[in-house]
C-alpha cells in the first residue's frame, strides 16, 4: 500500500530527525530560566514538541519497513495513535495547571488541536490498513504532517517564549 509512498515518508523522517536535533538547541536558551519555570516548561511545551517530532519518525520507520502483510503496520500504527491520544489529553490537563502562560485561539489549535486530530488520524489509518482500505496511507500521512506542523509550530513557539522571558527571571 505504501509503495509509492516512500519518498514522503523518507522525506517526514529525515524532517522529524533533524528538527529533533534542533530542539536540543531549543534547551540550552532555556539555561536562563528560572527552575520551576524551566520544568514546567518542558513538562507542558518542550516534551509534548519532541514527542510530535518522535511520532513522525517513528511513523514513517513503520511505514517503511518491510512488512510480509499490513494489518501489523495498521496495529502498530493503530496503537501509537490510542497512546498519542491519551498523551496529548494529559498535556492538555498540564498547560492548563501553569500559571506563567496560557494557551489562546490559534496557540491551542497548533499545540493541542493538531496533536488529537494528527492522533485520530492515524488510528483511522491503522484500521484502514488492518481492513486494506486505499484511504489508509492518506490517513497516516495526514498525520504525520500534522503532527509536523504542530511540532513546528511548538518550536516556534517555545523558542520565542524562551528569549522574551529569559530577562525576565
Amino acid at each position: 500500500m505504501f509503495h509509492n509512498w516512500t519518498n514522503f515518508f523518507d522525506i517526514t523522517a529525515a524532517a522529524g530527525a533533524q528538527l529533533i536535533g534542533l530542539m536540543f538547541v531549543v534547551i540550552t536558551l532555556g539555561n536562563g530560566l528560572s527552575k520551576s519555570q524551566s520544568i514546567a516548561g518542558i513538562r507542558a511545551f518542550l516534551t509534548p514538541t519532541l514527542i510530535c517530532f518522535s511520532g513522525v519518525l517513528f511513523q514513517a520507520l513503520v511505514v517503511l519497513a518491510p512488512w510480509p502483510f499490513t494489518w501489523p503496520m495498521g496495529l502498530v500504527l493503530g496503537l501509537t495513535g490510542l497512546a498519542g491520544a491519551a498523551y496529548h489529553v494529559n498535556v492538555i490537563r498540564s498547560q492548563g495547571k501553569l500559571h506563567f502562560s496560557a494557551l489562546h485561539g490559534v496557540d491551542w489549535i497548533a499545540h493541542n488541536g493538531l496533536p488529537l486530530v494528527a492522533d485520530a488520524s492515524l488510528i483511522c489509518g491503522g484500521a484502514g490498513l488492518i481492513a486494506e482500505k486505499p484511504f489508509a496511507p492518506y490517513a497516516v500521512a495526514g498525520a504525520s504532517t500534522l503532527l509536523l506542523i504542530s511540532g513546528i509550530y511548538g518550536a516556534w513557539d517555545l523558542t520565542f517564549w524562551m528569549v522574551t522571558n529569559r530577562q525576565k527571571t
